[in-house]
C-alpha cells in the first residue's frame, strides 16, 4: 500500500546545480569585465605617462637650444657645442638645431690669433699703506678694473688691514665697474657678475639692482630673438621701455624691439588678428620707420581693425 502511495507522488525538480551555474557564470562576467576596465586604464596610464615624457623632454631641449644660443654671442663656443650635441642626440629634427650646429662648427673652425705669452709678475714688496693708498687713487680716477685688482692685492697680503674701508672700496669699484661694463661696453654678462660680487658686499642700490635686472631680461630676451618672437617682441618691450640704448655688443635694446615687434605683428597679420597686429606695428614705429613687409601688412591690418565710417546720405526734404 505505501509503495503504490510513493508512486502516486509528484516528483520535484531539483534546481540546486541550475542556480550555481548561474552564480558562477555572474561572477565570471565581473571579473572580465574588471579586467577589460583594468587594461584599459593601464593603456591609458601608458599614453598620459608618454605624453607628459614628450612635453618634459622637449621643454629641455627647448631650454639647451637657448642657452646654447646665449653661450655663442658671449663666445663660449665649446659649451654651445655640447648643448647643440645633448639636443640632436635626442632629437635629431629637432628645428633649428642642425642649422645652428653647422654654424657653430664654421666659427670654431676659423683660426685663432697666437696669444703673447704671459710673463711672470714682478712680485709686490710694497705695504700695505701704500697700497691701500694706490687702491684710492684708481677709485678716485674712476680705474676700475685696476682698483679691484689693487684690493685684492691688498686683502691677499694682509685680509685683516682697514677690513671695513676696504670692503667699502671694492662694494665702490665692483659696483661701477658693472655698471660700466652694462651701459658702456654692451657686456651685460660681464655687468651682471662684477654686481653680484659687489652685492656680497652690501646691498645694491636701486638703479644698480634695476639696471642688473634689465640686462638679465634683455639676454634672456636674446634668446627667444628668431625663435619666438611674441615672447622676444614682450620682453624687450619691456627692456626698451627702462633702458633703450642697452645694447649686446650687436644691437641696442630699442633695435631688437623694433625687429620683434614687426615679425610678431607680421606673425598676426597672418592669423587675422589684424588689431593686436596693429598694436606691435605701432610699436616699432615708435621707433623707426617699419621695413617693406611690415608697412604693407600695417596698412591692411589697420583698415581692417578700424573700418571707415559709412557717411551718411542725406536725402532730400520733400
Amino acid at each position: 500500500m505505501s509503495e503504490n502511495l510513493s508512486n502516486t507522488q509528484p516528483v520535484k525538480p531539483v534546481k540546486k546545480a541550475s542556480r550555481w551555474r548561474s552564480i558562477l557564470t555572474g561572477l565570471l562576467g565581473v571579473i572580465i569585465l574588471l579586467g577589460l576596465a583594468g587594461w584599459g586604464g593601464y593603456e591609458n596610464a601608458i599614453v598620459v605617462r608618454t605624453q607628459y615624457k614628450t612635453q618634459l623632454v622637449n621643454s629641455q631641449l627647448m631650454d639647451q637650444f637657448k642657452l646654447a644660443l646665449v653661450d655663442e654671442q658671449f663666445k663660449r663656443y665649446d659649451e654651445a657645442q655640447q648643448r647643440l650635441q645633448f639636443i640632436l642626440q635626442n632629437d635629431p629634427t629637432f628645428p633649428g638645431a642642425q642649422t645652428e650646429m653647422t654654424k657653430l662648427l664654421i666659427v670654431m673652425s676659423k683660426p685663432t690669433a697666437t696669444e703673447t705669452p704671459t710673463l711672470t709678475p714682478t712680485p709686490d714688496i710694497r705695504g700695505e699703506q701704500a697700497m691701500f693708498a694706490t687702491a684710492q687713487q684708481l677709485i678716485a680716477t674712476g680705474d676700475w678694473p685696476n682698483a679691484i685688482t689693487e684690493l685684492d692685492q691688498l686683502r691677499k697680503k694682509s685680509p685683516t688691514f682697514n677690513t671695513s674701508q676696504v670692503d667699502g672700496m671694492y662694494y665702490y669699484a665692483l659696483r661701477n665697474y658693472g655698471v660700466d661694463l652694462i651701459q658702456k661696453q654692451g657686456n651685460l654678462e660681464g655687468g651682471i657678475y662684477e654686481l653680484t660680487l659687489a652685492g656680497g658686499f652690501a646691498p645694491l642700490d636701486h638703479d644698480a639692482s634695476a639696471l642688473q635686472a634689465g640686462a638679465r631680461l634683455y639676454i634672456d630676451a636674446a634668446s627667444f630673438f628668431g625663435l619666438d618672437w611674441a615672447t622676444a617682441a614682450n620682453e624687450l618691450q619691456q627692456v626698451y621701455t627702462a633702458y633703450p640704448s642697452m645694447w649686446d655688443g650687436t644691437m641696442t635694446a630699442a633695435q631688437r624691439y623694433q625687429i620683434a615687434a614687426e615679425r610678431y605683428g607680421d606673425q598676426l597679420f597672418a592669423q587675422n588678428k589684424f588689431c593686436d597686429a596693429v598694436k606691435q606695428y605701432q610699436g616699432a614705429q615708435g621707433i623707426g620707420t617699419l621695413d617693406q613687409t611690415a608697412a604693407k601688412n600695417f596698412k591692411q591690418a589697420f583698415t581692417a581693425c578700424y573700418p571707415p565710417t559709412a557717411t551718411p546720405v542725406v536725402l532730400p526734404t520733400p
